[in-house]
Parts: structure tokens; C-alpha cells; sequence
């Protein structure tokens, strides 16, 4: 579990890092650890749509769902609240990053490379369970 927990800090500590260094370039520095949760936020909410996704082509269950559905909402207050209380509150993403800006050179490259690939994965699932929604036949299951 300490090992998931720590993944997901060092997960946050990149995207935090990558945004921190373009805002530098582009001149503000604002509300980093905001941008970064927003980032996170994203990420976890495209992951759960792949789901939605999958399970809805597997199942050939049609379901349109809009913003004021319950089912559309609810986990994205969850997945905030989550993200909020394990890195927003007290600061606690602070004390992981001074130790993840401690690791060597090498061993911060194999973990960016790791976090990019991850998040490659995300997108390209997303997209890929759009793919596959698109190859249903809706109209036989409406």
C-alpha cells in the first residue's frame, strides 16, 4: 500500500515539476500545485470514462448521460475530494517533493519516462474506447 501511495506523490511531484518549469518559461508561477491537481483530476476522470466506455460496449448498454445525472458528477466530486485531502490538505505533497527532488539525476529521468508513458496510456485508452464505442451499432440497442 505504502507503495501505491508513494506511485501516486511521485506521480503528482512530475506533473507538478513539468508545470512548474513551463510556467517559469512563460513567466508565472502561479497556483502551481493547482494547475498540477487540475492535471491529476483530468487524468483520473478520463480513466474512469475509458471504463464507462468499455462497459458500455461489452454490455451494449446505451446510456446518455448528461451533467445533471448523478452518475456524471458524483465520482468527479469524489476524485476531487480524494485528491484534495491526499495532496492539498496540511501541504502533504510538499514533504514528498523535497524527497523526490533529493533522488539522483538518473533515477528522476527513469521516473519521468515512466509518468509519461503512464499517462500516454490514459490518453491512448481513452481514445481507444471511443474507437471501440464507435464501432457499435447504437441504434440496435436503443
Amino acid at each position: 500500500m505504502k507503495f501505491i501511495k508513494k506511485g501516486y506523490y511521485y506521480f503528482f511531484y512530475k506533473i507538478y515539476r513539468s508545470i512548474e518549469y513551463t510556467s517559469k518559461s512563460f513567466g508565472g508561477e502561479t497556483l502551481i500545485s493547482s494547475k498540477a491537481g487540475l492535471v491529476m483530476l483530468a487524468l483520473e476522470v478520463w480513466i474512469l470514462i475509458s471504463l464507462g466506455a468499455y462497459y458500455a460496449v461489452y454490455t451494449k448498454t446505451f446510456t446518455e448521460l448528461t451533467i445533471t445525472m448523478p452518475i456524471t458528477y458524483i465520482p468527479v466530486i469524489l476524485l476531487f475530494a480524494f485528491n484534495y485531502f491526499t495532496l492539498d490538505y496540511k501541504g502533504k505533497w510538499k514533504k514528498y517533493n523535497t524527497e523526490f527532488a533529493n533522488y539522483s539525476k538518473k533515477k528522476n529521468r527513469i521516473g519521468g519516462w515512466i509518468v509519461f508513458g503512464i499517462i500516454l496510456l490514459i490518453i491512448s485508452n481513452l481514445i481507444y474506447a471511443f474507437y471501440l464505442m464507435g464501432e457499435v451499432d447504437w441504434s440496435l440497442y436503443r
